[in-house]
């Protein structure tokens, strides 16, 4: 009975805690997107001709964002039932939006007038029996140029 009160207590603290940390979050992803608005940033292939650059450098924006209590316990009872796990989608989103800002805020930093070739990696960092918090790493990373 004291481990179920434990559980509820922490999925409670998780829920409140994990979604309003979460709403800052995309807050300060909006702000910061407004600010690099102006960097082009674009995935070319192999063939495609890229602009001519006096100078060029690699970035790398990296984040790692934890799961909450409360997301893991829904995801716990979801991985039952199969299908989207609904929790995890914004968890990943944060993280995409986060790597390829940071990445972007470094280029600008530096004076870059273009971002060319970015890709997006993710990795999953915990537990792989599904038991504790789950977070994920994304990295982002491109070429800019000047």
């Amino acid at each position: 009975m004291e481990g179920l009160i434990i559980l509820a207590i922490l999925v409670g603290i998780g829920y409140f805690y994990g979604t309003r940390i979460e709403q800052q979050h995309f807050q300060s992803l909006q702000h910061r997107e407004r600010q690099v608005q102006t960097l082009p940033t674009s995935c070319v292939g192999a063939k495609t001709p890229i602009p001519q650059a006096q100078a060029a450098e690699l970035f790398v924006g990296s984040v790692v964002i934890s799961s909450d209590y409360f997301k893991t316990f829904v995801a716990s009872f979801m991985n039952l039932l199969g299908g989207r796990i609904t929790v995890y989608e914004t968890l990943l989103e944060r993280g995409r939006r986060e790597a390829v800002l940071r990445l972007q805020e470094q280029a600008l930093a530096w004076g870059a007038k273009h971002l060319i070739n970015v890709r997006i990696e993710t990795a999953e960092l915990g537990s792989n029996s599904g038991q504790g918090i789950i977070a994920v790493e994304v990295m982002a990373y491109g070429t800019g140029i000047k």
